[in-house]
């Protein structure tokens, strides 16, 4: 029989409800008897010897909270009765020493991927449409209704038949019949695309460009740059207004940092050079149209497992996120580190509280101390506008058991594996090593996977506990829930269920080597994850500045 508790790490003074305890019964504790004091939904916690006020709150072998009144031994921890607490962290303190993980079995496995001419591989192989730009958002939107559907990359609108039929009623005068209207999804299947080795074609509107800081127009063309520069996009349309700080110049600039040898194709038109509007969107779509052509002559080809790169992400976590799913993907990480590939580790908020144990994997004292001055800076940076890294947890984390920042941290930071960290990289950069990258972002979802593709992951994996519909428009994301009744209750959205280590069908590592392959599968172009099939195509650059 599954154990109802688990104790994570052999330091901690807490234990986590792997189902339902009911106040009175009685669990093993330490080789004893420990009494419930009242009922404790599964992923809650509770201690397991009575603590005072200002007792540390210890899991994953870390401080994650404080006592902010006397504990009884049995009792749950709660905001009521715990606060956000972490450890202070300095320069490396120790020596780090890894044991890589046996990745014989995949040592000779390739995944079919396209090549660029940089040497990075794709695993899909779209064309992007961006603006420099806020005010180009409109015909960016023109040209998407212009090639969407005859192209055959429109989505079929089963809502629109369903709003369809039930205006017909409100005309017929037949209002009884509206409740029993149902969802039709067996209609008109959408025509096969006319190009069949493009995925896509991805229109990334925004609200930035101008208006803001010099810096935040400088972060926007460095997250564009990345995404055009991302081995997943073949060649990009790209509209400029042409007065913006945003300026076309400073997008090829970027482009020019993260990549010397960028050498695919760019199509940049301004519309303040063009003319009319029609003159400018029929240039647009025509140059686009031509290119397409030429893109689609490209063709999967095996690739060897070190060019991946692969997003590690979290959304909608729960109380079982640091023990199932997340760890499962910090396995496959570190099978990812030792193939070769690269990783990417990304959402500073939620390092809060593990900093020292991430500062003594770097490799180097320059690698330490960037990630050091970045988390410094960006935490400084929420307490000057009234917030902090306390503040984090969402009401959905704290009602599914995650009640601290650090608590949700310790377990956030688990998909990080256990791998050597090669390089940290502030938000607009590129991933250039192998091996584990930490990219500062922000710890909401979007704009972290955002950055992700903007620094080149040609995959991701997202975790969840609660259920979180997103994606990507360029990088495949594969959705992995944390417990097996997510899976159940949202099967569209999540395409591997991690709940086998709750209920102890699967270990760690057997769940993380079976969602490596299911990566090499999905860059393959084998398997279109969920999020892909829903084009859930989310965008949302990170705003650091202020507006002027």
């Amino acid at each position: 029989m599954t154990s109802k508790i688990l104790k994570i790490n052999s330091a901690d003074n807490v234990w986590v409800a792997l189902s339902d305890l009911k106040a009175g019964e009685s669990v093993q504790v330490n080789g004893r008897l420990q009494t419930i004091v009242h009922d404790i939904p599964a992923k809650h916690k509770f201690v397991e010897q009575e603590l005072p006020v200002g007792g540390d709150i210890i899991m994953y072998g870390v401080v994650v909270g404080k006592a902010l009144s006397p504990i009884p031994a049995g009792a749950a921890i709660t905001t009521q009765n715990v606060k956000h607490q972490s450890a202070s962290f300095t320069s490396r303190s120790k020596a780090f020493h890894w044991k890589a993980p046996d990745v014989s079995k995949w040592k000779d496995k390739t995944f079919l991927g396209y090549h660029r001419p940089d040497g990075q591989v794709g695993t899909a192989n779209y064309w992007i449409v961006v603006p420099l730009v806020f005010c180009e958002n409109r015909n960016v939107d023109v040209i998407r209704q212009a090639f969407e559907e005859e192209l055959g990359f429109g989505m079929q609108n089963e809502y629109k038949k369903y709003v369809h039929e039930m205006v017909q009623l409100y005309r017929d005068g037949k209002l009884e019949s509206i409740q029993q209207v149902g969802l039709n999804t067996s209609g008109k299947k959408s025509p096969a695309p006319l190009f069949e080795n493009i995925d896509g074609i991805k229109f990334l509107t925004h609200e930035g460009g101008c208006g803001g800081t010099r810096q935040d127009a400088e972060a926007l063309c460095a997250l564009l740059a990345g995404y055009i520069n991302n081995p997943n996009v073949a060649g990009a349309t790209v509209l400029s207004l042409g007065c913006q700080h945003a300026q076309a110049d400073i997008l090829r600039e970027k482009l020019k940092q993260h990549n010397p040898n960028f050498s695919k194709p760019l199509l940049l038109f301004e519309q303040q050079k063009e003319g009319t509007e029609a003159e400018l969107l029929t240039r647009a779509i025509r140059e686009t149209f031509l290119r397409l052509i030429e893109v689609n002559k490209q063709t999967r080809q095996p690739a060897p497992l070190n060019k991946l790169v692969v997003g590690l992400e979290c959304g909608g976590s729960d109380g079982f996120s640091g023990i199932s799913a997340n760890p499962a993907i910090g396995h496959t990480s570190d099978l990812i580190a030792a193939l070769g590939g690269s990783t990417i580790l990304s959402e500073f908020p939620e390092l809060c509280g593990v900093e020292q144990e991430l500062i003594n994997r770097t490799t180097t004292d320059q690698t330490a101390d960037r990630f050091i001055h970045l988390m410094r800076a960006y935490a400084k940076a929420a307490e000057t506008v009234g917030s902090g890294f306390d503040m984090n947890p969402s009401p959905g984390n704290i009602k599914d058991g995650l009640i601290t920042d650090a608590m949700k941290s310790a377990g956030a930071a688990k998909k990080g594996g256990t791998s050597p960290i090669t390089a940290v990289l502030d938000y607009g950069e590129y991933v250039h090593q192998p091996g584990l990258n930490l990219l500062c972002t922000p710890g909401n979802d979007v704009e972290s996977t955002t950055a992700m593709a903007g620094a080149g992951a040609n995959v991701m994996l997202f975790t969840t506990g609660l259920g979180t519909p997103t994606g990507n428009p360029i990088t495949p994301v594969i959705k992995l829930s944390t417990n097996t009744k997510l899976a159940h209750k949202m099967p569209d959205i999540i395409d591997l269920d991690c709940g086998h280590i709750i209920t102890g069908e699967k270990t760690i590592e057997q769940m993380g080597e079976t969602i490596l392959d299911f990566v090499i599968d999905v860059a393959s172009g084998r398997i279109k994850p969920k999020a892909v099939q829903l084009n859930q195509d989310d965008f949302i650059p990170w705003k650091r500045g202020v507006s002027l």
